[in-house]
């Protein structure tokens, strides 16, 4: 399917307000929107023509009435930790312009993609990170979540949201409601191992 491009940065779902910083992501996941559609939630095209850079959302983000939103959400159509330092460096921002609430939704990969220990850089700017769990076991990770980093990509996802509960005020784990009610319960353990909630959400 040929892929309809624009340059969405910000796009609103109901009283948040989202960004989408890259199409990158390490993960091919079976469920993934990207798979079946060029947008989300309504929103106009979330495949970027390229990756903005800071004068871009600098721009996007002046013109909006930002204390207007319940929550600010690092989320498009990539893995926003792919761009980690220009997540830290809008997150500053937007600090800078009042917003209470801002939530990173991730695949929890970021400690494999830089190569280091990152939760620590969130403290202060990330008030929820949100992580992918995807599945209750290894196997069932592997074949929902498919990471170009195999199967240690499972044990550091978990790892990356352990580290997060350190520095983030709100840490939870998330599934979609497509799993095998045994993957479900799987997840439920999980979560539970790592002492950190779980939301099961309806597939978009």
């Amino acid at each position: 399917m040929a892929k309809q491009k624009s340059m969405t940065i910000a796009y609103q779902v109901g009283k948040n307000l989202y960004l989408n910083l890259t199409n990158r992501c390490p993960c091919a996941c079976t469920f993934c929107i990207r798979n079946n559609s060029d947008s989300a939630y309504g929103s106009d095209p979330l495949w970027l023509e390229h990756e903005p850079d800071w004068d871009e959302i600098h721009s996007v983000l002046e013109s909006e009435d930002v204390s207007k939103y319940h929550e600010v959400v690092f989320c498009g159509f990539g893995e926003p930790t792919e761009r980690l330092d220009m997540v830290l460096r809008t997150a500053a921002y937007l600090k800078t312009r009042g917003v209470i609430s801002i939530r990173l939704n991730t695949n929890g990969l970021a400690d494999l993609i830089h190569g280091k220990k990152t939760a620590e850089l969130f403290k202060g700017l990330i008030d929820t990170v949100s992580v992918s769990l995807n599945a209750g076991t290894a196997k069932g990770y592997l074949e929902v979540t498919r990471p170009k980093y195999g199967e240690e990509a499972y044990t550091a996802m978990q790892e990356f949201a352990k580290d997060c509960k350190n520095y983030v005020p709100n840490v939870m784990f998330s599934v979609v409601d497509v799993l095998s009610e045994e993957e479900l319960e799987a997840s439920k353990q999980v979560a539970e191992n790592c002492g950190i909630p779980l939301r099961i959400r309806a597939l978009d």
